[in-house]
């Protein structure tokens, strides 16, 4: 069935002043999404904000069971949270990690995860390994199977990026999950650029813990991202810190975390934003995951031909299966320089730096990138807006 372009232009206003190819920044937002943060906002000015979140209570509680329909898990598995990073470092300072413990991460692993993994090595001792690419640029599973029989040491996370922000790769997340299973680690998957792009289910993947992003393909508001806890990994994780809608304030020298993934979150939260969130996912799934991934990779696959059959334009995008991110560069113009004059010709696109990518990029010998991203509101006419405005290349 033919991907309804009109109808998706039609709910997306920001499409008839701009070519947004930045959607793995922050996507445009149908009407929906920003009349339902606008609603909020209103309701709140109206009658005050404590009030207008009792009021809205059915609205919010279906946040929980959208996302979970979006993820294939229970409501009770989800948190809402500030932003992915939020969720995600909620999830990786829970594992108490000990002298000798081994993390095990991906070359084309996103910057911030990597600082974490970092910081907690310093902290207590832990080991961080990169597990090597295969033969076509993605996370070798084989190569996993390997560091988890070497030691010495225990696995105590195995942390990968599914879709990494600075390439179109799509990381293989089930087989990865499989390798978990078999070997009894937890596995955390950072599902910020494939969530409302790819289908995904956390069952069938096999992650125990993974966060995601309102404001890229979901096309939901920023400030906005959740983490999934499987719920046998619950009990196991104690957040790094926790507030009086975490816990239960049980008696003068005692408290009592809650039981569900809401004990990531805290009191205080965007109702405004978390509405937006609740009808992004909606919207989403109205659409449905499947035909949202045909058409982004479609065209995403469209745009990686059309840029290589130029000469002195390289795309770099690696991996059996690929997504909507397309990086390129242009011979002798800096990234910055070809994303600036996109820009002044009304494309949006945005620039994946090799200093963010230091186990991936520069490992590849690669400099900053300019990153394109599509969604399934983008039309064949923006892709020659973006080829017809890039610079010549220069010797």
């Amino acid at each position: 069935m033919a991907f309804d372009v009109a109808r998706a232009r039609r709910d997306t206003p920001g499409v008839t002043r701009v070519a947004h190819l930045n959607n793995a920044g922050a996507a445009l937002p149908p009407s929906a999404v920003t009349e339902a943060v606008i609603a909020h906002l209103r309701l709140e000015a109206e009658i005050g904000g404590y009030e207008a979140a009792d009021a809205a209570h059915d609205q919010i509680e279906a946040v929980y069971t959208e996302l979970a329909r979006l993820l294939g898990c229970q409501p009770g598995e989800i948190a809402v949270v500030e932003n992915a990073t939020r969720g995600w470092d909620m999830a990786f300072y829970s594992l108490g990690f000990k002298p000798g413990d081994r993390i095990l991460t991906a070359r084309a692993e996103y910057a911030s995860n990597v600082i974490a993994y970092l910081q907690v090595a310093r902290r207590t001792g832990a080991v961080v390994e990169v597990v090597e690419d295969d033969e076509h640029g993605q996370f070798s599973v084989a190569g996993l199977k390997e560091r988890i029989g070497r030691g010495p040491g225990t696995v105590k996370l195995i942390a990968m990026t599914h879709v990494p922000t600075h390439g179109g790769l799509v990381n293989p997340a089930e087989e990865v999950g499989a390798v978990a299973r078999e070997a009894g680690v937890p596995f955390l998957l950072d599902a910020c650029q494939s969530a409302g792009q790819l289908g995904i289910d956390v069952r069938r993947i096999g992650c125990d813990m993974l966060s995601g992003t309102g404001r890229k393909f979901l096309r939901g508001p920023r400030g906005t991202g959740f983490l999934y806890v499987r719920r046998e990994m619950l009990d196991k994780l104690e957040p790094p810190f926790l507030d009086l809608h975490a816990a239960t304030w049980t008696g003068p020298s005692s408290f009592e975390i809650r039981d569900d993934a809401r004990r990531f979150e805290n009191w205080e939260t965007n109702y405004a934003g978390k509405v937006g969130l609740g009808t992004a996912v909606e919207y989403a799934l109205s659409w449905g995951l499947d035909a949202i991934e045909a058409r982004v990779t479609a065209l995403a696959a469209e745009l990686r031909s059309r840029l290589a059959a130029i000469d002195g334009v390289r795309v770099h995008d690696q991996g059996l299966r690929r997504c909507a991110i397309v990086t390129f560069s242009v011979a002798g113009v800096p990234a910055q320089e070809v994303q600036r004059r996109l820009a002044a010709s009304g494309v949006n696109t945005s620039v994946s730096l090799a200093s963010h990518a230091q186990l991936d990029l520069a490992h590849r010998g690669l400099p900053d990138l300019v990153r394109a991203s599509v969604h399934y509101y983008n039309t064949d006419a923006e892709l020659d807006r973006l080829l017809a405005a890039l610079p010549a290349p220069r010797a």
